[in-house]
C-alpha cells in the first residue's frame, strides 16, 4: 500500500509541475539585435514582438502591430531599450540615437517592431565592440536575445541574416565583437548553444522524448525481437513486462531511436528554412502535441511492434517544422544558412542526449522494482492527458480552464 501512495504522490508531483507551464511550451521567446558596421559608423536595430511588448512592458496593444498605435508605447519601449542595451569600446561608452521605426510582418501570427538606431560618439572605428544586451532577459529566464551582424564590409559580411554571432541569456548578457573578424565558427557555436537551449525549454519536445525513454529499460515478454531480459520470478514483476538485463544495449537502443528523431526533424527544418515546404503553425503545433499521446499510447498498446524508431521518425518530421520557428519564422536565410542549420541540429542532438543521460540511468535503476510497470503505465497516461490538453488548446486556439477544474484558480 505504501508504494502505491508513493507512486500516486510521485505522479501528482510531475503532473502539477507540468500544468503551469503548458501555455509556455514550445515558445522561442526571442528578441533580436542586428548590427551594421560601416567605415566610420555603427548602427543597428532591436526587434521585438507585440506579444513581448504587452507581456513585459504592461501594454495592451494589438499584437498585429499598427503604425497608429506607435505613439502609445514607442517612447517607453525606446527608453527601456536604452536602459537594457549598451555599447562601449576602449572604456568609452557610446550613446544610442533612435531613428525611424519599422513594423515587420512575417506571417499572420508574428509581427516584429524594428527599433532602428545609430551609435553616437564613434569617432574612430574600434577594433572591438563590447555589447551588453538585456532586453526582456531580467523579466523572463526563458528569454533569449539573438545577435546578428547584418553588415560589416571589412569582415566580408554583406546583407547577412543567417549567421548568428551570439545568443544572450540570463547569465550571458555580454559579448565582445571583433569587428575585423567574421566569426563563422563563433556563429556556428552560437547556433549549437541555441539548439541545446531550445530543446531544453521546449516542454513538448522533452515530453515526446520521455515517452520514448520510459519503455527503453523494459521489454514485453511476448516481444521476441526484444533484447535480453533479466531473470526475475514471475510473481515479482509484471506479467507483461520484464526488465532489460544490461545497461549498454538498452542505452544505445534509445540513442538510436532519438537519432531517427533528429534525422527527421533535420529534414523538415531545412525544408522550412529554405521555404520549400511550409505548414500552418497551428497544425504543426497540434500534431506535435498529438505525437506525445501516440508515443505514450504505444507504451500501453503497441502501435509498431519493436519499431519505436518509426514513431520517432514520423513525428520527428513535424517537430522539425516546430523547430523552424526559431530559424524559419524569423526569416533567417543567406550564405550561412547551411552552417546555421548544422549548428542548430547539432545543438538539438546534444541537448537530447544530455536529457537521456540524465533520465535513463534513473529509470534503469528503477526497472527491476515491481512498481516500474505501474510508473510506465500511469506515466504514459499522464503524458496522454497533457498531450490531449495541448491538442485541444492549439487545435481550437482556446485556453482551457483546467486550473479552475482542479481548484487551482
Amino acid at each position: 500500500m505504501t508504494y502505491k501512495l508513493t507512486l500516486i504522490a510521485f505522479l501528482l508531483t510531475i503532473f502539477s509541475a507540468f500544468l503551469p507551464t503548458t501555455a509556455a511550451a514550445h515558445e522561442p521567446n526571442h528578441s533580436y539585435l542586428y548590427m551594421r558596421i560601416y567605415g566610420e559608423a555603427i548602427g543597428g536595430r532591436v526587434e521585438v514582438t507585440g506579444a513581448d511588448i504587452n507581456r513585459f512592458l504592461g501594454f495592451d496593444i494589438d499584437e498585429e502591430l499598427k503604425e497608429e498605435d506607435l505613439p502609445k508605447y514607442l517612447p517607453k519601449l525606446q527608453e527601456y531599450i536604452k536602459s537594457k542595451v549598451s555599447f562601449s569600446a576602449d572604456g568609452k561608452q557610446y550613446g544610442i540615437q533612435f531613428t525611424e521605426p519599422e513594423i515587420l510582418g512575417l506571417n499572420e501570427t508574428v509581427d516584429f517592431l524594428r527599433c532602428h538606431f545609430d551609435l553616437i560618439g564613434v569617432d574612430v572605428m574600434p577594433k572591438k565592440l563590447d555589447v551588453d544586451y538585456n532586453v526582456f532577459i531580467d523579466e523572463s529566464e526563458m528569454h533569449r536575445g539573438i545577435l546578428v551582424i547584418e553588415y560589416n564590409w571589412k569582415a566580408g559580411v554583406v546583407n547577412n541574416q543567417a549567421m548568428i554571432s551570439h545568443a544572450f541569456g540570463r547569465n550571458n548578457t555580454k559579448t565582445d565583437l571583433v569587428l575585423a573578424d567574421n566569426g563563422v565558427w563563433k556563429g556556428f557555436w552560437a547556433l549549437v548553444k541555441l539548439g541545446m537551449w531550445h530543446i531544453w525549454i521546449g516542454l513538448d519536445h522533452i515530453l515526446f522524448i520521455v515517452a520514448l525513454i520510459l519503455p527503453a529499460v523494459v521489454r514485453r515478454r511476448k516481444d521476441e525481437e526484444g533484447m535480453a531480459i533479466a531473470k526475475v520470478p514471475d510473481d515479482s514483476y509484471s506479467k507483461e513486462w520484464s526488465p532489460v538485463a544490461q545497461f549498454k544495449p538498452a542505452f544505445f537502443y534509445i540513442l538510436k531511436i532519438v537519432t531517427f528523431f533528429t534525422i527527421a526533424h533535420s529534414i523538415t527544418l531545412a525544408l522550412a528554412a529554405l521555404d520549400i515546404v511550409s505548414l500552418p503553425s497551428r497544425i504543426v503545433e497540434t500534431i506535435i502535441a498529438i505525437s506525445i499521446a501516440l508515443a505514450a499510447l504505444h507504451n500501453i498498446t503497441p502501435i509498431f511492434k519493436a519499431k519505436e524508431w518509426v514513431i520517432a521518425f514520423l513525428f520527428g518530421l513535424f517537430h522539425g517544422f516546430g523547430f523552424a520557428s526559431v530559424l524559419g519564422e524569423k526569416g533567417l536565410s543567406g550564405d550561412f544558412l547551411t552552417l546555421s542549420l548544422l549548428g542548430f541540429n547539432v545543438g538539438v542532438e546534444i541537448g537530447q542526449v544530455l536529457i537521456i543521460c540524465a533520465i535513463f540511468p534513473i529509470l534503469f535503476l528503477l526497472r527491476s522494482f515491481k512498481i516500474y510497470p505501474k510508473i510506465l503505465l500511469f506515466g504514459s497516461i499522464i503524458l496522454i492527458f497533457i498531450s490531449l490538453y495541448w491538442s485541444i488548446e492549439r487545435g481550437f486556439d482556446i485556453d482551457l480552464p483546467l486550473g479552475a477544474w482542479l481548484g487551482l484558480g
